[in-house]
């Protein structure tokens, strides 16, 4: 297992029910962590869990190397690595997206900002930890932040071309689908938050939480969701020489002219993945070798049970996370019944202890028979926790738990 977040630490829970899993680099937190170099590690199966690897090549050095991997090249990962390039795949898929635009010149981005209307969004083409995308319904806010990203001031080269794309308004789902080249069978779907803030205020972060099972979506939905919106893109993929194998996660909008696609991602969501995986039946590992090895066999099957995480975050985040302060509380959430702590941007004290080293530190998550319990488990827990400054939303799986949040 490639990673040291919060996701990496769920796949390798998931993972180790069926298997022994390494985790490189990891974290003090998560089991089996080792500094060893991925390309280092002599494993049956490599498992990448973030994107800059993946749009870095490692999957391809790997494989090169004759080892098997789960994860796509750096041709298929540029899905996520590119945003504007994933637009141009869609396109040609013929999959149901948002109308758009790419940009490198402020002057004409700025024109094409004025035909618009709220809410608008503005994303960086590269990657950007989550963080690259605006949605405002102040045109001056988006016209500073196409200047901001233009000039590099926000993201760096990764701002440097950028595209603005249509305002779509309704309630998002993310679907993760596993994929071996030419087939895909998906995940249970999750639906995630993230605004920092209470009420989906706030500037966008890598995700503040997340539960899973969606109330209003159905099996028909989510093969509806494979037959529109991957396996189109899967083919399109296909057709430019790309062997996609891998997860493609599909975020979407149920708009009132139906689901859009809002982005794909080229791994397993985070924190989606903390929701979905632990309700895991069926074999993860078993699975993902049957993708990396082109001929996927198992259809996933999932328990009822619900799980909601909420995300602890440190002082600061998303724009400046304040680090280096003592977790207290950890051990005695996560011995709470039907909680799991799943550790993010957490280093080794001075004392033996953890501290926080990253803007998400950990993933509380709460599981029980409805989605109420899940989230008070999950709050609970996350309560008994504390360092200071320490930040969380309190409204994650609010609306679902008591019946709202649908699409109408």
């Amino acid at each position: 297992m490639v990673g040291g977040g919060g996701r990496e630490h769920a796949l390798a829970d998931v993972l180790s029910r069926t298997a022994d899993v390494v985790v490189t680099p990891g974290n003090p937190g998560i089991p089996g962590s080792v500094t060893t170099p991925p390309e280092e590690v002599d494993a049956d199966l490599h498992v990448i869990g973030p994107e800059a690897p993946l749009v870095d090549g490692l999957a391809d050095r790997l494989r090169d190397a004759g080892r098997p991997v789960f994860g796509p090249g750096a041709d298929g990962a540029r899905l996520e690595g590119s945003k504007a390039w994933m637009k141009e795949v869609v396109s040609a898929a013929g999959v149901p997206t948002a109308a758009h635009a790419t940009f490198t010149e402020v002057a004409p981005a700025l024109a094409y900002l004025d035909t618009c209307t709220p809410p608008f969004v503005v994303k960086t083409d590269g990657l950007a930890a989550g963080k690259g995308v605006l949605v405002t319904g102040s045109l001056t806010e988006a016209r500073n932040g196409v200047e901001d990203y233009l000039s590099g001031a926000a993201f760096g080269d990764a701002g440097k071309r950028l595209v603005i794309e249509e305002g779509l308004v309704g309630p998002e789902l993310s679907v993760l689908a596993v994929c071996d080249g030419t087939r895909s069978v998906a995940l249970a779907p999750a639906q995630d938050f993230k605004r920092a803030a209470d009420g989906d205020l706030g500037p966008n972060t890598g995700g503040m939480g997340a539960y899973s099972p969606v109330p209003f979506v159905d099996d028909a939905m989510v093969a509806d969701v494979l037959d529109r919106f991957v396996d189109p893109t899967l083919a399109e993929l296909r057709r430019r020489g790309i062997d996609y194998r891998g997860v493609l996660y599909a975020g979407l909008m149920f708009t009132s002219a139906g689901p859009r696609l809002i982005e794909f991602n080229v791994r397993f969501g985070d924190p989606e993945t903390q929701v979905v995986l632990p309700r895991l039946t069926s074999d993860l590992a078993e699975l993902l070798a049957q993708a990396a090895a082109g001929r996927i066999e198992q259809v996933p099957t999932f328990t009822d049970e619900a799980h909601v995480t909420v995300i602890l975050a440190a002082e600061g985040y998303p724009a400046s996370p304040r680090t280096g302060d003592r977790i207290e509380g950890l051990e005695a959430a996560a011995a709470m019944e039907g909680v799991e702590v799943y550790c993010a941007g957490v280093a080794a004290g001075p004392d033996g202890g953890l501290v926080t080293s990253g803007g998400r530190v950990l993933d509380v998550c709460g599981r029980g028979a409805t989605l109420a319990e899940a989230r008070e488990r999950a709050y609970r827990a996350a309560s008994a926790i504390t360092w200071p400054g320490v930040q969380y939303r309190t409204d994650i799986a609010a609306a679902a738990s008591d019946g709202r949040g649908g699409p109408g």
